[in-house]
Formats: C-alpha cells, sequence, structure tokens
C-alpha cells in the first residue's frame, strides 16, 4: 500500500515508514495543487504535521503551534477530497480532555484551554474530509529513538529522576509498536471516527516514575517541584502537568490486541 505523511520527519512518522516502506512526504509549505500531484496513486494519507507541543509558549509560538496543525490539515484535506485517497488518518491528543478525568471516546466534555481547544480546531479540520477518516488521539508516545522517552533517560540513567510536583498527575501513554500497528489495524478494518490512542492503563507519574526506575535500576529520589517545570516552559507546562486520563474504548470494542498494554512491558522491550 502506498501513503502520503505529513510531517515525515518525526518520531512516529519515522516508524511508520518501517511497516509502509512505499510512501510520499508531504511537506508543510507543499501547497495544495502540489499535494494533489504527490497524492497519484496514494491510498491513504497520515496526517502527523505539528511543530512541538512540549516548548516554552509564547503568543508567537502557539500560533505555531495552531498554523502547523490546522492550516496543514486543512490543505490536505482540500486536496485529498478531489483526489483518489481511499482513507485519512489524522492526528489529535488526549490533551482534548478535561484535566482530572477520566475519559474514553463517548466523553463529551472536552477541555477549554488552549491544548482542548486546539485539538477540537485540529479535528474539526479533519473531518471536513469527505473520505473515510479517522482521528487518533495520541497519549504520549514512548519509543526508543525519540519521543518523551528519550528526553527523561538521561537523568533516570544518573539517578536523578523524580516524580514531577506532586505526581498524582495521570499519564495516558502507548508503546510506539502499539501505535504502528493501530494504523495497520484501522486500514485493515476500515474503521472511521475517533479512537483514542493510548494504552489500557494510564499511569499516575509516581507509578510511571517507578516503574520506570524500576527497569533502570536507577533511584529516583529526586522530585521536580512544580515551580520548576513552569518556570522552564511558562504556558507550556501544562503538557507536563495536567493531568490526562483516557482509555482506549473504541479500539478494545473493535477487536484490538495491545502487544504492550502496560507500561513494564512497554519499557523492558524498548530498553532491553
Amino acid at each position: 500500500m502506498k501513503v502520503a505523511i505529513s510531517g515525515a520527519s518525526g518520531f512516529v512518522a519515522n516508524a511508520l515508514k518501517g511497516k509502509f516502506p512505499e510512501y510520499v512526504v508531504l511537506e508543510r509549505n507543499d501547497n495544495v495543487e502540489a499535494i494533489m500531484l504527490k497524492l497519484k496513486g496514494v491510498e491513504a494519507v497520515f496526517n502527523l504535521a505539528g511543530a512541538p507541543i512540549v516548548a516554552r509558549w509564547n503568543e508567537a509560538y502557539k500560533k505555531v503551534l495552531y498554523t502547523s496543525r490546522i492550516e496543514t490539515t486543512k490543505k490536505l484535506v482540500e486536496a485529498i477530497n478531489q483526489s483518489d485517497v481511499k482513507h485519512f488518518i489524522s492526528t489529535s491528543a488526549v490533551g482534548i480532555y478535561p484535566n482530572g478525568l477520566p475519559c474514553d471516546e463517548t466523553t463529551t466534555q472536552l477541555g477549554e484551554d488552549f491544548l482542548g481547544n486546539l485539538a477540537r480546531d485540529w479535528e474539526r479540520e479533519a473531518q471536513k474530509c469527505i473520505k473515510p477518516t479517522t482521528i487518533l488521539r495520541f497519549g504520549v508516545v514512548l519509543g526508543r529513538d525519540g519521543g518523551a522517552l528519550e528526553k527523561m533517560l538521561p537523568a533516570f540513567k544518573l539517578g536523578l529522576g523524580g516524580i514531577i510536583g506532586d505526581g498524582k498527575m495521570m499519564t495516558s501513554w502507548i508503546d510506539i509498536d502499539d501505535l504502528v500497528s493501530i494504523y495497520a489495524f484501522v486500514l485493515e478494518h476500515h474503521l472511521e471516527g475517533i479512537f483514542n490512542a493510548t494504552a489500557p492503563y494510564p499511569l499516575s507519574n509516581i507509578d510511571f516514575t517507578r516503574i520506570l526506575g524500576q527497569v533502570l535500576h536507577r533511584p529516583t529520589f529526586f522530585p521536580i517541584p512544580s515551580f520548576i517545570i513552569k518556570m522552564l516552559f511558562g504556558e507550556g507546562s501544562t503538557v507536563l502537568l495536567d493531568s490526562k486520563e483516557a482509555y482506549p474504548k473504541a479500539l478494545l470494542n473493535q477487536g484490538f490486541a495491545f502487544a504492550y498494554p502496560d507500561l513494564e512491558s512497554s519499557l523492558r522491550k524498548i530498553l532491553a
């Protein structure tokens, strides 16, 4: 199957290239006409475009976050709607959900902060596609060669890892191999709609930190106060400090089987 990928230099996209080796790259500065030319012979489009969310936010960077997602998706949808593409898989995030509330795809209450509104607008733009469309709400993606774990490991390997703040915030996560399998599952079963791309067992930051320390055989005695995170990332600290507890009810109902449903099995595979 030939696919097209936007955001093709990213961590998730690089993993997808291994599963879907026949691909074309959609660049952020491609106009609609250029995208349409690239879509010839393409059966599915994976929309992964978006500036990094874990960063220090100011008003200018928030505009970058918005345009890199919404405007790119708008162009993609316009091109796809005029193409022979059979399936569109777009990205969203569990940041769309309210803080501190267990959620699945049936949850109607959505977050009203910047992340919630960003994800909502992103999904609305994707849903303008007239072809079969799937939206995957990512949790924190864990893998060997990129993503959140790569940023965390140096401190933990030195024994300097620890909980963030009070450690009570929930983390919804997914192993990169399971995420890639979800794309294949969605295409194979022609699934449309919204799916939480998260492992079945979200964890508190306390438990996440404890398990990572155990797998690495390193102590986790050094907590990171919330005010330090806020100083470093400003409003962007919400990405690290908010509590997002999302469950993949829709995928499980469709019969998807996670290879790495619990954090320990994922980390032992990644860090082997």
